[in-house]
């Protein structure tokens, strides 16, 4: 059967297709193994989006952490930045996109993200997310981007223990084409931890969880894989995607490190305390029905 429409769509055949797409395929690949057409297969993430969002924001609260670590993490929509047409320009949802993750190091939950730009009005928005989401003062750890002293600052005020994480990344040089080097990461020659504000344990300022969790994003979502065609064309589909995405990752998916047996089924919202079992597909898409 090909070109089924949504309205008709069994439970098995949404679950075939959430199952793929949170694998990291694509929306053709999506379409290609299930035998559904792409507008259907759109239709679905968005409205699973628009219901994995909304849940979340309404039980990632009240968290008992205390260690956070947050970062931001590139993609486009459209085109990229430098070949956006003059009249798309600066137009909101186009060009350059910046997703930030907030990371519980413990349970490995995310709390909260938000998709916008890498400044300080979405720094003060993501903060302005994330700080009433938590019970009790956390140690806070990000990168080295300004953007987030003032945002911190303004949002948590003294409810924070707050360190920042300052890499310093050298040149590297071939003796190949120039084409080889564009793709070649720097070289991190150096790196320093900095007590921002309150009494941050240095040890523990650290965003390593959290950027290990950027690679778990480029792996399990085909549009923030770089160097392919499967970027979002719209940024209403790139926001339901990563809500599916955090949505799979925080109550379905087994994490590796919180599961010392491999038999075991543990979720980082269950360590967290906000789900009593490991989800399946079905109810993700039992939320869309109920919402």
């Amino acid at each position: 059967m090909y070109n089924i429409g949504m309205n008709v769509l069994s439970k098995e055949k949404q679950c075939q297709i959430l199952s793929c797409l949170v694998e990291g395929n694509s929306i053709r690949a999506t379409c290609r193994m299930t035998g559904t057409a792409k507008g259907t297969v759109t239709r679905l993430l968005v409205r699973v989006g628009k219901a994995c969002s909304a849940y979340q924001d309404e039980v990632l609260v009240n968290l008992h952490c205390s260690r956070i670590e947050c970062d931001e993490i590139w993609s486009f929509c459209y085109a990229k930045q430098k070949n956006l047409p003059e009249d798309l320009q600066g137009k909101e949802g186009y060009g350059t996109i910046w997703t930030w993750v907030a990371l519980d190091s413990d349970s490995k939950l995310v709390i909260s993200w938000f998709i916008g730009h890498r400044d300080e009005e979405s720094a003060y928005t993501f903060m302005e997310d994330l700080e009433p989401r938590l019970k009790n003062k956390v140690q806070l750890s990000t990168d080295g981007l300004r953007a987030y002293e003032n945002a911190v600052q303004g949002t948590f005020g003294k409810r924070v223990h707050y360190g920042m994480v300052e890499k310093q990344y050298g040149r590297i040089f071939f003796e190949t084409e120039e084409h080889e080097r564009r793709y070649s990461p720097h070289e991190c020659i150096g790196m320093e931890k900095k007590k921002i504000s309150g009494r941050p344990k240095k040890k523990f300022i650290s965003t390593s969880f959290v950027e290990r969790q950027n690679l778990t994003m480029r792996m399990s979502m085909r549009r923030f894989t770089r160097l392919t065609n499967g970027f979002s064309k719209k940024v209403e589909n790139l926001e339901a995607a990563v809500a599916l995405h955090f949505m799979y990752y925080n109550f379905c998916r087994p994490h590796q490190s919180l599961n010392p047996k491999r038999s075991l089924g543990i979720t980082p919202a269950m360590v967290a305390g906000i789900a009593d079992h490991q989800w399946m597909i079905e109810e993700i898409i039992k939320l869309m029905i109920d919402s």
